[in-house]
């Protein structure tokens, strides 16, 4: 989470049930979207793969009033059956849903994007970061009879040839995609679907990446704002597009990163920071 971020309460979201996919820690930023949501009265969901993301995973949930826990394999059918059953005989609908989901094989996430691919690690990417958005999207979209809001999370990678991001950003590309093809098709039913691309942050993802940390500095350096990616920022994109704030938006690519994703190349001060 944020240093110094104290969550305004509100009533923004009261009244609305959610699913949130792919938290992981404290410091990731699906929580820092599903703290928000439920400091503004939202009814959370949460899917954790495998016992230890559990263990992170169960307490954080609980913390905000969370007892809708279940495990959730998006590699594997019968698991995804399974957490979607559960979640319909708890919540009986939904109105929003966030996919945090994303992997790439590291080894890969380094030098040469042309040499160092494979095929297995690139399937195996677009499976989990890319299908698991539209199966997910499907299955949400069955307990959403009076319309909803679908949020995944992307990265400017996808847009530009950024350096040891590789399958990732192919893969994030594919996602945005996704993003604009489920918009148009569960649009009729008052389902709104975007994707919101955060500038750098402490993630662990980041730490995947070789020289990921040195990424920080430069996305600081180089952004319109001279700052940070802020979490409340990114979390207060992600309640703007689950609430009915958001009404009449869809399809987009929101961009949160503090200008950095507008800026041309940076000027000599800049660059000698």
């Amino acid at each position: 989470m944020a240093d110094g971020w104290d969550l305004p309460k509100g009533e923004l979201m009261r009244g609305k049930k959610g699913l949130v996919m792919g938290v992981a820690n404290a410091d990731s930023i699906a929580w820092g979207i599903a703290s928000q949501l439920a400091a503004q009265g939202a009814t959370l969901a949460f899917t954790y793969a495998g016992e230890s993301l559990e263990r992170r995973v169960r307490p954080l949930a609980e913390s905000v009033g969370a007892d809708v826990i279940v495990p959730a394999d998006v590699l594997d059918d019968a698991s995804m059956d399974a957490a979607f059953a559960e979640i319909e005989a708890r919540f009986g609908t939904l109105d929003f849903l966030v996919h945090s989901i994303a992997f790439a094989d590291r080894n890969e996430l380094k030098g040469s994007f042309v040499e160092n691919t494979t095929r297995d690690s690139f399937l195996l990417a677009m499976n989990i970061s890319v299908f698991s958005f539209v199966d997910c999207a499907r299955r949400a979209a069955k307990l959403m009879p009076n319309g909803g809001s679908i949020v995944t999370m992307t990265y400017l990678g996808s847009e530009r040839a950024i350096p040891n991001y590789n399958t990732m950003g192919v893969a994030k590309a594919g996602l945005e995609a996704a993003t604009r093809y489920a918009a148009r098709d569960l649009g009729p039913q008052g389902i709104r679907v975007n994707a919101i691309s955060a500038g750098v942050m402490r993630t662990l993802s980041l730490a995947g990446i070789s020289g990921g940390r040195k990424k920080l500095g430069e996305a600081r350096a180089y952004s319109a704002l001279k700052e940070d990616t802020a979490m409340e920022g990114v979390a207060g994109a992600a309640l703007w597009l689950c609430s009915d704030l958001g009404r009449s938006t869809t399809g987009e690519v929101v961009h949160v990163d503090a200008g950095f994703h507008m800026m041309g190349p940076p000027d000599d001060d800049a660059a000698a920071d």
